[in-house]
């Protein structure tokens, strides 16, 4: 067995009365709920920017392709699917999906409200999956070989808001000159939380916008895009998309139309940083005054061992290796309660949220060993290098005065 280590548990072992006992306790449990809280907060920060992402990315993709005339207006010059851009779609590497759209603007109309609205018209290309957990009731749009469906999905605002149920045909006049109407049925009522879509976007027929707006089967408002890999979008996908667009074409990320949204994440982030160097000091200091307790407890052992022949090295080792194993105990149990907390949380959501001001209702949860194992090395390792400024004491001991000392 390892000399140091076998010292070391000796001192552990000492009276459960003595000082440095109760502040070891001590120690291991600031180190405990410091790394829970780290786990908990980046189990949340991951959580909310996973769940956000999320809610944006099902109903607008990454990055958006119109005429430059556009500037994103809802009502939008046509775009060619005959264009380099989509009939190159299959060929793109960084690009998950691409596919057309169009918004067209609207005024719904039942027997007793009226309410603005837009229609965003999809095609059988639309990943329908990545919407399809936002819809509360109901489902997807069908899509006829001919002609154009029916089919409408309202947002949770918009049908409270107007008593709409699943089956209701309601009417939809479209600002145009001269204003036309259609009968629409809601076939899916969805919440993303988000009330910028909620309670102002209706999705349907690409078809009937094409009809409405006279264009032809070719012409579209624009095309949305998934791409492969979000965090590397800039270096990979946006290239690729303007080296093939045309120059009448314009580009628009997620990233420049929600700006208000991803700065409040990087809020989250810098909380999160802010949490971590609290925690890191915190537990430093206890950790360096449990050591100094320790140490002092100890001066009479500590100079018999120097008589004996240890060397000042030696003996650090020792209470190094003591303070590693307050330090694992009080990770251990971090790991227990931050993670625990974390899995009852995630897989039985029971402390809730205002979903206008947090787009969810329930504090969301997400997964990553990478920056878990991350947060339990850099607790391990910063705390133990704390651990030599007060392990630099020993080597100030004097033999004689120390097993003297009382």
């Amino acid at each position: 067995m390892n000399t140091y280590y076998f010292v070391s548990r000796k001192l552990g072992k000492g009276s459960s009365r003595s000082f440095s006992r109760i502040i070891s306790r001590v120690a291991v449990i600031s180190i405990a709920i410091g790394l829970a809280i780290l786990l908990i907060s980046f189990g949340i920060l991951l959580g909310f920017k996973e769940k956000i992402r999320e809610k944006l990315f099902s109903f607008q993709g990454h990055m958006i392709v119109q005429t430059r005339s556009n500037d994103l207006s809802v009502e939008e010059s046509p775009i060619s699917q005959n264009s380099a851009l989509f009939q190159s779609r299959k060929k793109l590497e960084s690009i998950e999906y691409l596919y057309p759209y169009a918004h067209k603007a609207g005024i719904i109309k039942t027997d007793d409200e009226v309410m603005g609205t837009v229609l965003k018209g999809l095609d059988p290309d639309y990943p329908a999956a990545k919407f399809t957990p936002n819809l509360l009731e109901g489902r997807f749009i069908q899509f006829p070989k001919k002609g154009y469906s029916k089919d409408i999905l309202i947002g949770l605002k918009t049908a409270q808001a107007l008593d709409l149920h699943l089956g209701d045909t309601i009417l939809v006049f479209f600002i145009q000159d001269p204003p036309r109407f259609r009968k629409l049925v809601v076939q899916g009522i969805y919440q993303t939380g988000m009330g910028e879509f909620d309670g102002r976007f209706i999705l349907g027929d690409l078809r009937l916008i094409q009809r409405l707006n006279g264009w032809t089967e070719s012409q579209v408002g624009g095309f949305e895009m998934f791409v492969h890999n979000f965090e590397q979008m800039e270096e990979e996908a946006i290239p690729e998309v303007l080296n093939i667009m045309d120059p009448t074409m314009g580009l628009q990320t997620v990233l420049s139309r929600f700006m208000d949204v991803f700065e409040w994440l990087s809020l989250l982030d810098q909380n999160v940083a802010i949490f971590l160097v609290l925690i890191l000091v915190v537990a430093g200091f206890n950790m360096i005054s449990v050591f100094l307790i320790l140490i002092m407890e100890r001066v009479q052992m500590i100079g018999t061992l120097m008589a004996l022949g240890a060397s000042h090295g030696q003996i650090q080792m020792i209470f190094l290796y003591r303070g590693l194993q307050l330090i694992l105990w009080g990770m251990v149990w971090g790991n227990i309660i931050g993670l625990g907390f974390c899995t009852v949380q995630y897989y039985f959501p029971f402390i809730p949220l205002d979903v206008e001001n947090y787009y969810m209702a329930t504090v969301p949860i997400a997964w990553d060993w990478g920056i878990i194992l991350g947060v339990n090395f850099l607790i391990l390792v910063s705390i133990l290098l704390v651990l030599l400024l007060p392990s630099s004491v020993i080597s100030r001991i004097r033999p004689v005065k120390a097993i003297r000392f009382d």
